[in-house]
């Protein structure tokens, strides 16, 4: 296997779990929205555990950069970079809707 393959396989699987876990945070919007709390907080909790398998990948790569091996770069990587950062945002909005939404259909 050659290193862009190698490069290849890591930003698919970023992208592969930073999606699930963005598709459960926008589910746990949705469920807190028709006041299914405990629903909502399952699915950011599935998704944070998408989501670190994600991060543990990019955060091998960078630590591979940190021990001054070469890491070479591509588009489908970038992507990949972008869609863990999208995903970390939903992240954190969803958290914050669940709050909103548990304020609001509770009075």
């Amino acid at each position: 296997m050659s290193e862009m393959d190698g490069i290849e396989l890591v930003a698919f699987n970023i992208i592969a779990s930073v999606g699930t876990a963005r598709s459960c945070y926008i589910g746990a919007i949705d469920a807190a929205a028709e006041g299914k709390f405990d629903e909502a907080r399952q699915m950011i909790k599935d998704g944070q555990e998408a989501f670190v398998l994600g991060h543990d990948a990019h955060m091998g790569l960078l630590t591979k950069m940190a021990n001054g091996e070469t890491v070479e770069t591509n588009l489908l990587m970038l992507h990949a970079e972008d869609q863990l950062m999208s995903a970390e945002g939903f992240g954190i909005l969803a958290e914050r809707f669940i709050q909103l939404y548990e304020k609001v259909l509770a009075k």
